[in-house]
């Protein structure tokens, strides 16, 4: 009886609670958010995931990633206690690594993740980049069906598929040379598991400005790792930017 009055309130106090937001934001759209919040949601999808089939899938949109990194952001879980749970999995426990490093970069650095780490190795000054990310974009109507998915799944469940973050990003520094903080911003704008550490550094990654080289991405590999989805209906298939060979893409967008 104790457990159901609990329930109760818990279930009534959700229900004032989302039409308040209902009343104050009528613009808004959807649930409070995509993925359940708490400890208990934590542990259950913690229990549920399957690392088998990590390393050999992680990189299609449909494949078997974790959905942990919400719950790894806003600390309901531990890089730790993860880590205990599938330490044999080296893929998974690769990528742990990275959002620990990360943290450990933010710690040392603060707001400095906000600012180029190192030079661009695009064949381009930061001057020569938009400070502003065009509405087209967060908008979903570049006419571009991948990138419009994208950014309409971003808003929707505040969360996307670390491939697709990749190619977003990708498409937005220098397909469209807009400043990565631009859409790192928008990223943490809406992402549940945003946090500037990964995120920006991420961001940085693909841009350059904290790596070796700009990372890209080509139709052929979106095809592959989305099976085909979004160029099939794409009203773009025809004229796509991304249908080009990698030294294609190269020669046209990066001057060196």
């Amino acid at each position: 009886m104790a457990n159901a009055k609990a329930l109760r309130r818990d279930f009534e106090s959700r229900r004032q609670f989302a039409a308040y937001l209902r009343e104050q934001f009528p613009n808004a759209s959807g649930d409070l958010a995509s993925m359940p919040g708490g400890e208990q949601a934590a542990r259950t999808a913690l229990a549920r995931f399957s690392p088998a089939r990590y390393a050999a899938t992680r990189n299609y949109l449909s494949g078997s990633v974790s959905r942990l990194s919400p719950y790894l952001r806003h600390g309901v879980l531990t890089l730790r206690e993860v880590l205990e749970n599938f330490k044999p999995v080296y893929k998974f426990v690769q990528e742990l690594a990275w959002r620990d490093y990360w943290q450990r970069l933010y710690f040392e650095w603060g707001a400095g993740v906000w600012l180029d780490r190192e030079e661009w190795k695009t064949g381009f000054r930061a001057e020569d980049y938009s400070d502003e990310l065009p509405r087209d974009i967060t908008d979903g109507v570049t006419g571009l069906a991948c990138m419009d998915s994208f950014a309409k799944t971003l808003e929707r469940d505040g969360y996307l598929h670390n491939h697709a973050r990749m190619w977003f990003a990708s498409y937005v520094v220098h397909f469209r040379r807009i400043k990565w903080q631009a859409g790192a911003c928008w990223f943490l704008m809406h992402l549940l598991d945003g946090d500037p550490a990964s995120n920006n550094l991420s961001w940085q990654w693909v841009a350059s400005t904290f790596g070796g080289k700009p990372y890209i991405f080509n139709r052929e590999n979106l095809e592959r790792y989305t099976e085909g989805v979004y160029c099939a209906e794409c009203p773009s298939r025809n004229a796509c930017p991304f249908d080009k060979t990698y030294e294609q893409l190269s020669k046209e967008l990066f001057p060196l």
